[in-house]
């Protein structure tokens, strides 16, 4: 639980110091432990042994749900996905979260699918505000050293992991 709750703070400060200060850029998941509000999305990586893919080359494209997205899932769901033998079933999940390649939000056209690293595709939609699926993006194009975050609200889920 130490080492969840460090790696959880040194992942929010590394987002917080990529998107706020301009310097030195970092890969994802250092800049999703610096930003401070990814906890739960990084102790799902780390659940899920994703954290060296995600600290790899890339580029990727990451859809992030915030910790607020990931506490409206309906009580227990988090605490089961993080278990060993659902391992699986979360791998799905967070690589439905993300786009192989670098799409910045001015790559974005309406109604647009991308094929995620999961296999299934998220539908962008911009008619009110930008979506992905059923999220909103909060907030846009945090680049890192490998790839580019976007904030989102909710955490969605492909069809093939219910």
């Amino acid at each position: 639980m130490f080492r969840k709750t460090l790696l959880a703070s040194v992942a929010i400060a590394a987002v917080a110091t990529a998107a706020f200060a301009g310097t030195a850029k970092k890969d994802i998941v250092d800049t999703a432990v610096s930003a401070g509000s990814f906890e739960t999305l990084v102790a799902a990586v780390q659940a899920a042994g994703l954290v060296d893919t995600l600290k790899g080359e890339g580029p990727f494209t990451v859809f992030a749900p915030t910790d607020e997205a990931f506490a409206a899932l309906p009580e227990g769901t988090v605490e089961s996905l993080l278990l060993p033998e659902n391992k699986d079933q979360l791998t799905a999940i967070l690589t439905y979260h993300v786009v192989p390649g670098k799409v910045m939000s001015t790559d974005l056209q309406d109604d647009m699918e991308a094929t995620t690293v999961q296999g299934d595709a998220v539908t962008i939609d911009l008619d009110d505000g930008v979506k992905v699926d059923e999220a909103n993006v909060v907030s846009a194009d945090i680049e890192t050293s490998n790839g580019v975050i976007h904030v989102i609200d909710k955490v969605i889920l492909p069809e093939t992991s219910s």
